[in-house]
């Protein structure tokens, strides 16, 4: 059974950091892309970096470049995101996601997602 485990949301200030830990198990996950999506109240899932699992090869969503940094750790089979510089409006849930195809929103695999809510 494939599992996507996420945790180390919290509640911050502006500009405050927080780092996410999704651990993946039950399967190989060579080929695929692992990520972070969110979702803020009445919108829309938004895609928010991912990292390809064999290559390392990384990339973000334009509004958190910079900010934030997503690597991975192959001993612990663990994607992270770092966060810094949070602002009110990365307050979201946020979703680790594996995906093989090009479309975020129908990844195959998604984890329970955890709360980042931070404070102005």
């Amino acid at each position: 059974q494939v599992q996507l485990v996420e945790s180390g949301g919290g509640s911050v200030q502006a500009g405050d950091s927080l780092r996410l830990s999704c651990e993946a198990s039950g399967r190989s996950f060579a080929g695929y892309q692992i990520g972070w999506v969110r979702q803020a109240p009445g919108k829309m899932r938004e895609f928010v970096a991912a990292i390809y699992w064999s290559s390392a090869v990384t990339y973000y969503e334009d509004s958190v470049k910079g900010r934030f940094t997503i690597s991975k750790d192959n001993a612990k089979n663990s994607v992270y995101l770092q966060m810094n510089g949070l602002k009110s409006e990365d307050t979201a849930i946020y979703y680790c996601a594996a995906l093989t195809g090009g479309n975020w929103y129908a990844a195959e695999y998604w984890g329970q997602g955890t709360q980042v809510t931070v404070s102005s």
